[in-house]
């Protein structure tokens, strides 16, 4: 926290599926609630990035400039192959991991996997896929054997790493976060208003989350 913000950044790269970038937009409506909640994007590379399918939004900071944050959130798409393999993105989350605490959305769990943090513990991605793709899970863990790959809406574990499900549950993700940075009331007030109260518990009952070590 600086200054009395609460920094939060959310990790973009060409790729992404513009899906992801609801969790700005969650945090965008946490603000109603919590005008203490700073959001910044961060990217390799400040500037344009090119999500999947057209969309273009321009990345405040680069991974050598960017600010410290409270949380950083990585997000999910068909770029976190290459992000996967980038030395330079890998070495951002291992030192986000070291100093700050990270999470990750949908297929962004496959990047925080490539990078080690999520070793010797619990950890979850994106399952579903429209055939002949492989489920990313399946591909984590298949490929990253020191993880205990679970199928959940999300999964923390002890010292603060969230990894949760695909897509849409970036939404629940950033929510849980919310809950666990500034409180149940900011969570829920958001969720309100967001008017997705309901879709957050049938969600919950349905694929339950896992706290691990807590």
């Amino acid at each position: 926290m600086v200054g009395g913000a609460v920094q939060f950044g959310i990790f973009i790269y060409d790729g992404v599926e513009p899906i992801d970038l609801a969790t700005f937009g969650v945090l965008s409506m946490a603000r109603r609630i919590a005008p203490e909640i700073a959001i910044c994007t961060i990217a390799p590379r400040a500037g344009p990035v090119a999500l999947a399918n057209g969309l273009k939004v321009l990345a405040d900071f680069g991974i050598d400039d960017a600010p410290p944050c409270d949380l950083v959130i990585v997000t999910g798409g068909p770029g976190w192959t290459a992000q996967a393999k980038a030395p330079a993105t890998l070495d951002y989350v291992r030192r986000v991991h070291a100093s700050h605490r990270i999470a990750s959305v949908c297929t962004g769990g496959m990047i925080l996997a490539a990078s080690g943090v999520l070793d010797g513990g619990p950890a979850t991605t994106k399952r579903e896929v429209v055939p002949p793709e492989t489920s990313p899970l399946e591909v984590m863990r298949a490929t990253y054997p020191r993880i205990d790959v679970c199928e959940a809406m999300l999964v923390e574990r002890a010292g603060g790493v969230v990894t949760g499900g695909g897509v849409t549950l970036c939404i629940d993700t950033t929510l849980h976060l919310l809950a666990g940075m500034l409180g149940q009331h900011v969570a829920d007030e958001t969720a309100r208003i967001m008017e997705y109260q309901r879709a957050w518990r049938a969600n919950r009952e349905a694929f339950a989350p896992i706290q691990a070590g807590q």
